[in-house]
């Protein structure tokens, strides 16, 4: 049984929503939202320091693709941002299709009667949990 955990990554310019399973990778919880820098580079030594100390072996990236199915500018970002990661570390590195994950992380917050402040304040961890949810499920 692997004890090493997987890390999910909802990137956006202002926030990175992180995510991170237990040790027997059942469990996505909602981890911590991390400030994102203009830098991809210090945007992933930031993640990889967090997924070291973690002891984490895969990093998930959520992949922003359009309703229609076409990739975007922030797909181009994102795949740049995995480049950044693989340099630094050797830690694996995947994607996964985030479509509606928005959506989702509204409606899960709004159900549970979030307040608009905790709401901006955990939306980003949240969505990354969906993030990761979705990869446990397709893969594990």
């Amino acid at each position: 049984m692997n004890s090493k955990r997987i890390m999910a990554v909802d990137y956006g310019f202002k926030r990175l929503g992180i995510a991170i399973t237990d040790s027997l990778r059942i469990i996505a919880t909602p981890f911590k939202t991390i400030k994102s820098n203009k830098s991809l580079t210090k945007n992933a030594s930031n993640v990889v320091n967090l997924a070291r100390n973690n002891n984490v072996s895969t990093i998930v990236l959520g992949l922003p693709i359009n309703m229609d199915g076409s990739s975007g500018y922030m797909v181009k970002i994102i795949y740049s941002f995995i480049k950044k990661i693989n340099i630094i570390s050797n830690i694996n590195t995947d994607v996964i299709d985030e479509r509606l994950t928005t959506f989702q992380t509204k409606h899960i917050l709004n159900e549970i009667g979030i307040s608009k402040t905790k709401y901006k304040k955990n939306k980003d961890q949240v969505a990354a949990a969906i993030i990761l949810r979705t990869y446990l499920d397709k893969n594990l």
